[in-house]
């Protein structure tokens, strides 16, 4: 019997629980499907394709060694996978589970209704903590952490069904220049595991919050998690047995490993948001925040954000760093969300798609629930309003960062480098080579809390964030990490107007 493997965001055969399976029933038919309309999506860029395209050599390669050929395929899924089943007769397929985005939740659908009508049975697996079709969020620490701490699946010899024609890999995205971007590929996350728990992430814990420090602090596998050339298991597990090792001594990597591990945690705890709600992509969680940013946004201040021409020099740095590769640390990736948000009041749902393209690790599950946090429409997370001039300050103070990607401060004297409109020689300087800033940031910043407060004690908000509660946030103790109960007082506690959610879900760092 034939069964079909049907590879999404799991681009790996090491801890490849439907892979196993397949592989444990009889002759394996492992295939990809390119779809030209995913690729036509407002979240997709030329970085994500060529991510794809290296992680896909990798899997191919990997695959021969099993025995197995990699059937590649370009087209609609439920087309592509009707023509296999007619190819190899397969009557069995697997799969594992993905939290994707809108289009990818209705283009599964649809493979399901195809598979009831062909007598094809799909199994999907889990392959992270996240549990489908959940009920509430008490006892879902357990479940997870149990799934986390279950042995490793291994790749196995595989027995090949007959060899099937393979498309070649079209071009489907416009040029994407990223000059910095990670590689994708198996080989690729190992050696960032690799290298992040035995050298790069002893300061983990103490240099992730600065975009200089982080760049080499930050584990980097968020866009080997995102695309699945390596598992949340494996990378939990390698975090574990590290940890073991440096036990007892004073090398300072025990807090930074328990840093990451909770990050991991965190990972899954936003993924289980968007598979209970997967409206959270396009609707506010809380439904008081519909309306109160403009739906169509302020076009230019839009674009002077995208392109990191606000005239504030740290904000702008970060955009331009993040477009030149395609990664940027959590606290600044935040402030850019923040600042669009209330600075510019700029509604999410107009900077998210730009974000997402720019992220080589884009990953919904993770996206769009901080993309709503950072924006302060779920209604149980205190609005956290970064100060942009603060955060260069804190996180730049000699300007390192800001001058190597703003060249056009260079004659700008350090101590005026946040605020260049202080400084004696702005006047030949903004308006021309560079933009003068776009607002008041204290003018905007209190702006923006009177109307996100004031809404916030309209009648009926409290009631509906008390349900959102109860559905999404996460049940932790007092030092933070997730436990499966908590008494009803303390939840009612987290539901009220002042939003007391744990601010270690505001450092979801990678």
């Amino acid at each position: 019997m034939t069964t079909l493997v049907w590879f999404k965001r799991d681009l790996r055969v090491s801890d490849h629980p439907a892979l196993a399976s397949a592989a444990r029933q009889g002759a394996v038919c492992p295939v990809y499907i390119i779809e030209p309309d995913a690729w036509r999506q407002s979240d997709s860029s030329g970085r994500h394709f060529a991510f794809l395209r290296e992680s896909l050599g990798d899997l191919r390669q990997h695959l021969h060694q099993l025995g197995a050929t990699l059937c590649l395929r370009v087209g609609d899924a439920v087309e592509v996978l009707e023509r296999l089943r007619q190819e190899t007769g397969a009557r069995r397929m697997v799969s594992h589970e993905e939290t994707g985005n809108g289009w990818s939740y209705a283009r599964d659908r649809r493979v399901a209704l195809w598979a009831r009508a062909n007598g094809v049975a799909w199994e999907e697996f889990a392959q992270s903590g996240v549990v489908r079709r959940l009920n509430g969020r008490d006892g879902w620490a357990a479940r997870r952490n149990a799934f986390v701490a279950q042995p490793q699946t291994q790749p196995i010899r595989i027995e090949a069904a007959a060899p099937l024609r393979s498309d070649d890999i079209p071009d489907l995205c416009a040029p994407d220049p990223c000059p910095q971007r990670q590689s994708g590929g198996r080989r690729a996350a190992e050696a960032c595991l690799s290298s992040f728990l035995s050298v790069r992430g002893r300061d983990y814990r103490r240099a992730m919050s600065s975009p200089l420090t982080g760049w080499d602090a930050c584990s980097r596998l968020s866009p080997h998690l995102a695309l699945g050339t390596l598992s949340v298991r494996e990378a939990a597990q390698a975090a574990r047995a590290r940890a073991a090792q440096v036990k007892g001594t004073r090398s300072g990597w025990s807090g930074s490993i328990k840093s990451f591990e909770a990050r991991l945690a965190w990972r899954d705890h936003f993924t289980q948001k968007l598979e209970d709600a997967p409206r959270i992509e396009t609707q506010c969680l809380h439904s008081a925040y519909e309306e109160m940013r403009p739906r169509v946004p302020d076009a230019a201040r839009l674009a002077a954000w995208e392109r990191g021409e606000t005239g504030l020099p740290f904000l702008d740095a970060c955009m331009r760093s993040l477009r030149g590769t395609g990664w940027l640390n959590f606290r600044m990736r935040a402030m850019l969300v923040s600042v669009a948000s209330y600075h510019l009041w700029l509604d999410w749902r107009s900077t998210g798609p730009h974000l997402a393209r720019l992220f080589t690790d884009y990953d919904p599950g993770i996206h769009w629930p901080q993309m709503q946090m950072q924006a302060g429409t779920t209604g149980i997370n205190t609005p956290r309003i970064y100060n942009p001039v603060k955060q260069g300050q804190d996180q730049d103070p000699d300007g390192a960062f800001t001058r190597r990607w703003l060249p056009e401060l260079a004659e700008v004297p350090d101590r005026h480098l946040h605020r260049p409109w202080r400084w004696d020689g702005a006047g030949r300087l903004l308006g021309r080579s560079y933009p003068e800033p776009i607002v008041d940031v204290a003018d905007a910043a209190r702006a923006a809390r009177d109307r996100v407060w004031a809404l916030r004690k309209a009648p009926g908000f409290r009631s509906e964030a008390g349900r959102i509660v109860h559905a999404h946030a996460s049940r932790k103790d007092s030092a933070g990490h997730f436990v499966d109960d908590r008494a009803q007082k303390q939840r009612k506690r987290a539901a009220p107007s002042s939003g007391t959610a744990d601010p270690r879900q505001q450092g979801f760092d990678f």
